[in-house]
């Protein structure tokens, strides 16, 4: 086992070896610039960029020309959410989404708010989750857009993405989830659930970072937009720019490896969540926030019956009678976060905690646990190790904490 030990694969994760080996090429060999149509060098990087957009729309059930290539999945929510909003002004003005969604969701609706737009954000249940009848009430005539994650990437919560779509459909609204953190790691079917629009992301299963993508339905209905980014008309119009053709073809194959080895990662990570739970759950006064865990066989499979309602590599604890400030530097060799890799700079506890009713102190002194493809036993029992470790340290040393609480 090799130290330091990296769980916190919510906020990005590793590139496999396999995305590398092929992207590599398209660094030097294969360079063309994939708009370039009048010799091989650019046939080369359109044929990559072709096979990577399929691998793509295969892992969500969307057809290759639905596929819009960005920077990253910040893009790819601001432009489903700025385009939509600009576009069908003249339809609407009103937007739904959810108090618990990413900041890059949440922003870009404050902004439109100051633009005149009404944005009516949704509460949340104690685990995290947003119904389909909260979505329905919501809906007035003058709504557009409503925007939910597919799931949390803080606590994990996977919400009923196809039930909510079914809502926004019937009510002839567009529906746009930002599906960064469960797209290849849960299945996720944009015709069967519904949805008109999609944000991913490559960082986040095991792909280069700066490189996302929008799905953007084109029939039934066809969803238009105004691009943010102008200048060459790449990307069906919805984005300009020269096309990062290494990021792209690294992505496809992400995606496409990550949707062959869905089943069994999701086994296995589900086995490593339970037994690091298990183990730090000996301590006094931990709270899981989020949805329960599963129960789940030998095998990782989930038990008869079973609905799994939180990512399988997701853990969020809150300990009590702990400084938050002071767990986060008590961990030496273990790579945690105490939530959105976007806000770790912040001294403000997680908005998503706040949602979810936890209080602040315990909000404070939460940790996440990301596990990812090349976690072990022996690493999980490390990390319990020096979980423990660290908070029975800080409780001895901090008596007036307890006594507060």
């Amino acid at each position: 086992m090799n130290l330091p030990i990296y769980m916190d694969h919510q906020a990005t994760t590793p590139v496999d070896p396999r995305v590398l080996e092929a992207l590599l090429p398209y660094f030097s060999k294969s360079f063309g610039n994939a708009a370039s149509r009048n010799h091989v060098f650019g046939w080369e990087a359109e044929a990559a960029v072709d096979e990577a957009r399929h691998q793509i729309a295969q892992a969500m059930s969307a057809s290759e020309k639905e596929i819009v290539f960005t920077s990253g999945a910040t893009e790819s929510d601001d432009l489903a959410i700025l385009g939509v909003a600009r576009m069908y002004r003249q339809k609407g003005h009103h937007i739904i989404t959810g108090q618990t969604e990413h900041n890059a969701v949440l922003d870009t609706c404050r902004f439109l708010e100051k633009e005149g737009y009404e944005v009516t954000y949704l509460p949340t249940d104690r685990y995290g989750e947003i119904f389909p009848e909260q979505v329905r009430s919501a809906i007035t005539e003058k709504t557009i857009l409503v925007s939910l994650m597919l799931a949390n990437n803080e606590v994990g919560t996977i919400h009923r993405i196809g039930e909510i779509g079914s809502v926004c459909r019937e009510k002839g609204v567009f529906f746009h989830t930002d599906a960064v953190q469960g797209f290849c790691k849960i299945p996720f079917d944009v015709e069967a659930m519904r949805v008109d629009l999609a944000s991913v992301t490559a960082h986040k299963i095991y792909g280069p970072k700066g490189i996302g993508a929008l799905y953007v339905r084109s029939k039934s209905p066809r969803v238009r937009l105004l691009p943010l980014i102008h200048g060459g008309g790449h990307e069906r119009g919805m984005r300009s720019g020269t096309l990062n053709v290494p990021g792209i073809v690294g992505f496809g194959r992400a995606a496409e490896i990550a949707l062959q080895e869905m089943p069994e990662e999701s086994r296995r990570l589900r086995r490593l969540r339970r037994r690091l739970y298990d183990g730090i759950s000996r301590l006094e006064d931990v709270t899981l926030n989020g949805p329960a865990l599963p129960a789940i066989s030998d095998d990782g499979s989930l038990a008869s019956g079973e609905v799994e309602r939180r990512l399988p590599g997701n853990l969020n604890l809150s300990f009590g009678h702990v400084d938050g400030e002071a767990l986060l530097l008590g961990f030496k060799d273990v790579a945690v976060s105490s939530g959105s890799a976007c806000t770790s700079a912040s001294l403000e506890p997680s908005h998503v905690l706040k949602a979810l009713g936890v209080a602040d102190d315990l909000a404070h002194a939460s940790i996440r646990y990301g596990l990812g493809r090349w976690n072990t036993e022996e690493e999980v029992d490390y990390v319990v190790k020096a979980t423990v470790e660290v908070v029975e340290r800080l409780r001895r040393e901090a008596p007036l904490a307890r006594a507060r609480h």
